[in-house]
Formats: C-alpha cells, sequence, structure tokens
C-alpha cells in the first residue's frame, strides 16, 4: 500500500464533514506533525518538544498537542475540527510498562486515534506501509520490522547494556579505550587525545562526568570518532568496524527471520553505511517516507477498520 503523497497547503476544498487526518512522529528531542485531507494533500505542519514516555505521559501529550495544534492552525483550522481527525500517533518511549495502556485510556477529542512506538512509524514510513525493515542507527540502535502484521524486535534493549553500534556505544568505547592509553595498556592515537582533551587531560575529570553522564552524553563524541577513523586513525577504525558489524548482525538477524525490505535509518546511518558488510549493504533499500508518513498510514489504516 502505498503512503499519499503531499503536496502542498489546500484547505479550500475541505467541506466541514471531511474527515482528516494527522500524524504525530514524538521522538526524544522534538516533537513533528502533519495535517493531511482524504485525498493525501498535506494541509499544514506544526513542531513541538520533546514527546518521550520517559519524560512523563503528561509532558509527552503535551508536546504532541502543541505539534498538532500547530498542524491544524496552519491550515487554517482549530480545536474544534478535532471530531473529524483520524490520529497516528508514535512516541519513543511507548514500550515501557503501563506506557501504552495510559496513553490508551486517556480521554480524547479525534474521530479515532492509534499509538504506536516511534520505530514502528519510522518502519512503515520507510517503506510506504509495506512490509519491510528498518535498522535505526542513532544515539541508541535497534532493529524493527512488521511482517504480515507481525512485529519483530532485534536488540535495542537500552545503553550501555545494549544499543550496540550506536553513537553511544562509539562514545564508549572511545572513552574507554582512551583510559587505556593513559595507563599505558594502550598507544595514544590522535583520537585518543582528542578524547582525553574534552576532559582537561585528566582522568579523574572523566570518571566524575561518567557519574552524571547519559547515553545523549556519550554520543557526542561519536562525529569526533567517525571523522577521526575517515582520517585513518588506528583506533577511530577499530572502534567503528566494531560498530559496523554489530550493524551487520542485526540486519542479518532480520534477513533470518524472512525480512526482505531493509532500510537503514537514523543519524548514525549516513556515516556507518559505507562500513557495513557488502553484502549487508545490497540488501539495504532507499527509504521512501518519513516516520510521520508512517504515523499517517497507522491512521488511515485505523479508519479504513472503523
Amino acid at each position: 500500500m502505498t503512503l499519499p503523497t503531499a503536496d502542498g497547503p489546500a484547505t479550500q476544498d475541505q467541506g466541514p464533514d471531511e474527515p482528516l487526518f494527522i500524524g504525530v512522529d514524538g521522538g526524544g528531542t522534538g516533537c513533528r506533525a502533519r495535517l493531511e485531507d482524504s485525498a493525501g494533500r498535506m494541509l499544514g505542519n506544526g513542531i513541538a518538544g520533546p514527546a518521550t514516555t520517559r519524560l512523563g505521559i503528561d509532558q509527552a501529550m503535551a508536546s504532541v498537542e502543541a505539534a498538532y495544534l500547530a498542524a491544524l492552525g496552519e491550515a487554517g483550522l482549530g480545536p474544534g475540527d478535532l471530531g473529524r481527525c483520524h490520529v497516528g500517533i508514535g512516541l519513543a518511549g511507548i514500550g515501557r510498562k503501563g506506557a501504552l495502556e495510559t496513553l490508551q485510556a486517556r480521554p480524547h477529542r479525534f474521530a479515532s486515534v492509534v499509538f504506536a512506538s516511534d520505530g514502528l512509524i519510522a518502519c512503515l514510513g520507510a517503506h510506504s506501509g509495506r512490509d519491510g525493515g528498518i535498522i535505526i542507527v542513532g544515539t541508541g540502535s535497534i532493529g524493527l520490522a512488521r511482517i504480515e502484521g507481525r512485529d519483530i524486535r532485534v536488540g535495542g534493549y537500552g545503553f550501555p547494556i545494549s544499543d550496540e553500534g550506536s553513537g553511544a556505544d562509539l562514545g564508549l568505547q572511545a572513552i574507554r579505550l582512551t583510559l587505556r592509553a593513559v595507563d599505558g595498556r594502550l598507544e595514544w592515537s590522535a583520537l585518543l587525545r582528542d578524547v582525553m582533551a574534552r576532559f582537561s587531560g585528566d582522568p579523574v575529570e572523566a570518571t566524575a562526568w561518567m557519574d552524571r553522564a547519559t547515553s545523549t552524553d556519550y554520543a557526542t563524541f561519536a562525529p569526533l570518532v567517525m571523522r577521526h577513523a575517515d582520517h585513518g586513525d588506528p583506533i577511530g577504525r577499530r572502534i567503528v568496524q566494531g560498530a559496523a558489524e554489530q550493524v551487520d548482525g542485526l540486519v542479518r538477524a532480520l534477513v533470518s527471520r524472512n525480512v526482505e525490505r531493509l532500510a537503514l535509518v537514523g543519524g548514525l546511518s549516513s556515516a556507518i553505511e559505507p562500513w557495513l558488510a557488502p553484502d549487508v549493504r545490497r540488501r539495504l533499500k532507499p527509504v521512501e517516507a518519513d516516520a510521520v508518513a508512517g504515523a499517517l498510514h497507522l491512521a488511515r489504516s485505523r479508519a479504513a477498520r472503523r
């Protein structure tokens, strides 16, 4: 099933009872919403702050509401039109215990609403609603697929116990090897010197930083690691090659479960792809649409079943 394409704002043909569709991509760094009509024409866009359930359901939904109201406003519509809106909402952290049940129990003003993970809507968008899978390589990492209505997940259990090959993992490996160099257990390289410079050359400063660091903090080292690796730094290459092998493993695990269409997404996807094994790279397909399009697909599918 092909997702509708967006041709730009077009409110003039809207009847007061015509159904509308809203897709929302709520992530850890921000929230995006898009409003379309029944023909798939884009009517409005909206953005808001983070919408991960890790911030709390109320705060996440406040960002979602701000984003979809902004999209309605851009189309010259308002809260009074929510009753004809079918809404698909993807949220980061929806897999946390009790999160989905809490969301589904919340009252709403929509014609219908369906919730999913931000990963699932990214998968649906990447393949225009068709069966397929994605490997997300950003701050974290995970392999996801939907095949004949069945969801498949590989990895993504959270940093530092999982999320191998991710930006956070690159940062962790770089800091770990830097401290080995401090001890004399490893030869220094340009990368390790640059990492140590971030801590003013003091390993005690590095351990103090570790006490309060999040996965996002570790991931800030990823561009440095990639840059040195691309310039031939032996330690950088060692780290990135190890990360690429982990991503290869995610791809192959999905392939072993009969996932034929696969796409690589996420903030590190373009940087890590050249490092992947040739057989893995040959399996990857271009991303066809974004996560908001995937959320719109969910909204339209739910409306069709009503």
